[in-house]
C-alpha cells in the first residue's frame, strides 16, 4: 500500500484546510486509515481515524468538533476536513494504515505499517 498526502498549507488562525490521502495498492474493506501529527520537537501523536472503512470513527479529544475524518471508497481517498484552526494545529500530518489493526490500539502510531510523506499544515496567528 502507498499513501500520498496531501493539501497543506499556510493558514490564519480561524481558517480551514482539507488534506487528502490517496491509498494505491492493496486496499480492502479491512483497512483502517489514520490521521497522526507532528509539531516541531514533539511525538508524533493521533488525530483522527476511520476503523475498517467507518465501522467507527475516532478523534483525539483536541480536535473533535473541529476536524472531520471521512473517504471516497471509488477514490480511494481518505479526508481531514480541519475547521477553526489554531496555532497548536501547526505540525506535519501524515496519514497511515493498516489491515491488521485492533479497534483497541488504533490510536497507536506503532500499529500502523503503511505511512504517507506528510503535508505541512501551518497555522499562523
Amino acid at each position: 500500500v502507498q499513501l500520498q498526502a496531501s493539501g497543506g498549507g499556510l493558514v490564519q488562525t480561524g481558517g480551514s484546510l482539507r488534506l487528502s490521502c490517496v491509498a494505491s495498492g492493496r486496499t480492502s474493506s479491512g483497512t483502517t486509515v489514520a490521521w497522526f501529527r507532528q509539531a516541531p520537537g514533539k511525538e508524533r501523536n493521533f488525530v483522527a481515524a476511520m476503523f475498517r472503512r467507518g465501522s467507527s470513527i475516532l478523534y483525539a479529544d483536541s480536535v473533535k468538533g473541529r476536524l472531520t475524518i471521512s473517504r471516497d471508497n471509488a477514490k480511494n481517498t481518505v479526508f481531514l476536513q480541519m475547521n477553526s484552526l489554531g496555532p497548536e494545529d501547526t505540525a506535519v500530518y501524515y496519514c497511515a494504515a493498516s489491515s491488521s489493526v485492533i479497534l483497541s490500539n488504533v490510536r497507536n502510531r506503532v500499529a500502523y505499517t503503511y505511512w504517507g510523506q506528510g503535508t505541512l499544515v501551518t497555522v499562523s496567528s
